[in-house]
């Protein structure tokens, strides 16, 4: 059959066969460099300014108002003097950083009252995409499928590294380049970082975390989370380290800010950098998600969070230094647990294996015997690949949660440092980077609540089968008499890692006669005894099957992409650089509510000073009671949070929220806790990105904050 012929047929059959995958709504996290061919849905949608003003090389496009913030968020320009809006726990970490006993931001929040006081937030960086340019010609000219797949790997490996050091010396920017479509394309993205960025607002944990684990994930929501940020520049405003020198960055775009609010209805945007999403996975590949990966993750971190949220709340001490890392380990848990129920309900596998027998039907009819026996390949390497997947996640997540045992990586490193040979300067040079890594961990650190970690995990792990427990770990558990209490013990009373004072006094000896002490330590035994396993078992296994899956998954993606004018239009999967979603301000009907937005009058009853992530402050308090709303005052009481059906992701945190003429009217947050399988599979019909009122942010600052001095250098329109 001839090929064109052969497409026509694959495309009419898997179009009939599943709508799974096809074009669905508002489904799609789109480059913004290639907009023109969804204009016209968009502006169909209610789009009211062109997709140039968008995205443009000229540096007049909003992709100029949008950073990269930190390593894993987004945020937006708000004002012409460098003021950035992100999430509140984007900026967490940062706060915590910042604070002390004395000065807890995160429990009384900070707010600057003029520049000088702004706080510098050491190692905090942003990024300004300046212009995205295909260079899948560049990357992959000469090189084809069949080459061995590491010698494929390596090759454009060297092609990438040599083209950004070339784009990087001719555009004066920085640039890194990015596999999309599985490796079916390439593109580059050339952009500035700034270091100098400073903490203007924070609300206290009462607005800014409010609902904390309960509400995350959920709907209805009332959460103030934002923050506010300023960025600084060298005089010429480039980019440079701290300085008092340094004057406040004046961006080539911000967004106006619309103050008129929105209804049920209206088109919105949401900008940012979505992390990861695996919408092209195949049936057998989602099946370990749902059935392996997900699972284990949740039953281990249901743990882990329990028997830290116990301390937590027992000790204020602990709750200071446990704060930020409890947020992020319950973030990924509540999602994952989202996500299964969302695979579930919506029996995902079964709609990818119809679209699999759609597709293998049409590859039966091609001369080509690779797409005949495609998905049979994929199949047998993924199962080949499960219990390495199982043994990897369960001590990833139980063995190497327990902080003691992770840290022994840090021994681990003395150990080599000691068996290179002589203390030399270099030795000397590397012990204190380990000392300052360790210094920085155990800040934040406790070993009581470690232990209460070790007491409930070990047990978990030492439970499963011979695939997963190493063998070693079972002589050290009969070496403690096969009693977790005495094991628990001896590492907390004996092992370096539990104690900062033995550590240290350890890497101050710098010693080579140390290293029988470090074999010796019960904490060091434990990792070495995992990761030794794993080295051994799980990783050979676990990187074959990469190099396995790879050039499979690269060669089904471009089979479904060869059908891209069938009116389906692929989108690339997430990968952290700068995307595009459209779709409505829109509610949703669950059991509990079919509400789009929720305000003032539903946050203040839920006040409990009881549960300190239900306890609002008494400032936000009294202007609810005095109705002291100014111009904040919407129906009588204030927008506090709404929904929206785009597409988002893990990275579209603190992303700018716009309606049709590009205006903020929110800061993406969150998903519900019912459509967080939209990473794997979308469904218009669950899936709803959760924002904060914009009007609400500005209230807070102004009324709650006390620092309205900001909103004057803000551009506010009710038009």
């Amino acid at each position: 059959m001839p090929k064109r012929t052969y497409r026509k047929v694959i495309l009419m059959t898997t179009l009939a066969g599943c709508t799974a995958l096809s074009g669905f709504a508002r489904e799609g996290m789109w480059q913004p460099s290639k907009l023109k061919r969804q204009e016209s849905d968009m502006q169909k949608l209610g789009l009211k300014i062109p997709v140039e003003d968008l995205y443009n090389d000229q540096g007049t496009g909003l992709n100029n108002a949008v950073v990269l913030f930190g390593q894993g968020c987004t945020g937006e320009m708000v004002s012409a003097k460098g003021l950035l809006f992100t999430n509140h726990h984007c900026a967490y970490s940062h706060a915590q950083a910042l604070s002390t006993p004395q000065k807890n931001y995160l429990v009384d929040g900070f707010w600057a009252r003029n520049q000088q006081e702004e706080l510098p937030c050491p190692g905090l960086k942003v990024t300004f995409v300046r212009r995205t340019e295909d260079v899948t010609e560049h990357v992959l000219e000469h090189i084809t499928d069949s080459m061995p797949e590491a010698l494929r790997n390596k090759k454009i490996s060297e092609r990438i590294a040599s083209l950004q050091t070339a784009y990087k010396k001719l555009q004066g920017l920085d640039a890194e380049i990015k596999p999309y479509y599985n490796g079916n394309q390439y593109w580059v993205t050339l952009s500035e970082t700034f270091s100098d960025v400073r903490l203007v607002g924070f609300p206290p944990n009462g607005i800014g975390k409010f609902g904390a684990d309960t509400d995350n994930w959920m709907w209805p929501r009332n959460t103030g989370d934002f923050a506010v940020f300023r960025i600084y520049a060298s005089a010429n405003n480039k980019p440079a380290d701290y300085s008092t020198a340094n004057v406040p960055y004046k961006p080539q775009k911000f967004f106006p800010i619309n103050t008129a609010g929105y209804s049920e209805g209206d088109f919105s945007m949401v900008y940012g950098f979505p992390y990861q999403t695996q919408e092209y996975l195949s049936s057998y590949q989602v099946n370990q998600v749902q059935y392996i990966s997900d699972p284990i993750r949740i039953e281990a971190r249901d743990k882990r969070l329990n028997a830290w949220d116990k301390e937590m709340r027992a000790r204020p001490d602990v709750f200071l230094k446990y704060a930020a890392k409890q947020s992020q380990l319950s973030n990924g848990f509540k999602k994952w647990k989202g996500e299964v129920l969302g695979l579930e309900t919506n029996d995902v596998i079964a709609k990818k294996q119809s679209y699999e027998k759609s597709f293998q039907e049409a590859a039966g009819m091609s001369a080509d015997s690779s797409d005949k026996l495609l998905l049979t390949r994929i199949q047998a390497t993924v199962l080949g690949s499960d219990n390495a997947l199982i043994a990897s996640e369960y001590t990833r997540e139980t063995v190497l949660g327990v902080e003691a045992i992770a840290q022994a990586a840090q021994l681990n490193k003395v150990l080599a440092l000691y068996r290179s040979g002589p203390v030399t300067a270099a030795v000397q040079d590397s012990l204190s980077k380990i000392r300052t890594a360790l210094e920085t961990f155990y800040k934040d650190y406790d070993a009581a609540t470690d232990q209460k970690v070790f007491d409930v995990l070990m047990p978990l792990y030492m439970q499963q089968g011979e695939q997963v427990v190493a063998p070693q770990m079972k002589s050290l558990m009969t070496n403690s008499g096969n009693n977790y209490a005495s094991w628990s013990k001896n590492i907390y009373n004996h092992a370096y890692t539990a104690s900062p004072e033995l550590v240290f006094q350890l890497l101050d000896r710098a010693s080579r006669a140390d290293t029988t002490a470090i074999k010796a330590d019960p904490a060091f035994q434990v990792y070495h005894a995992v990761t030794a396993f794993q080295n051994e078992k799980i990783t050979p296994v676990l990187k074959k099957y990469t190099e396995r899956i790879a050039p499979l998954n690269r060669l089904y993606m471009k089979r479904q992409m060869e059908y891209l004018n069938s009116g389906k239009a692929f989108y690339p999967d997430a990968n952290q650089t700068l995307r595009l979603t459209y779709g409505k301000v829109q509610g949703i009907k669950l059991e509990n509510s079919d509400r789009f937005q929720t305000t003032l009058d539903d946050l203040i009853p839920r006040h409990n000073p009881a549960v300190e992530e239900f306890n609002i402050p008494q400032g936000l308090r009294n202007l609810y009671q005095a109705r002291n709303y100014g111009r904040w005052a919407v129906n009588g009481t204030v927008p506090v949070n709404f929904t929206g059906s785009n597409h988002t992701s893990g990275g579209n945190s603190g992303s700018p929220v716009l309606n049709a003429k590009g205006q903020l009217i929110g800061i993406n947050f969150d998903r519900i806790w019912q459509g967080t399988m939209s990473d794997i599979y979308y469904d218009p019909s669950l899936c709803r990105n959760v924002a904060v009122d914009i009007r609400y942010v500005l209230f807070i600052i102004e009324k709650f904050g006390n620092a309205g001095w900001l909103l004057n250098e803000m551009k506010l329109t009710a038009k």
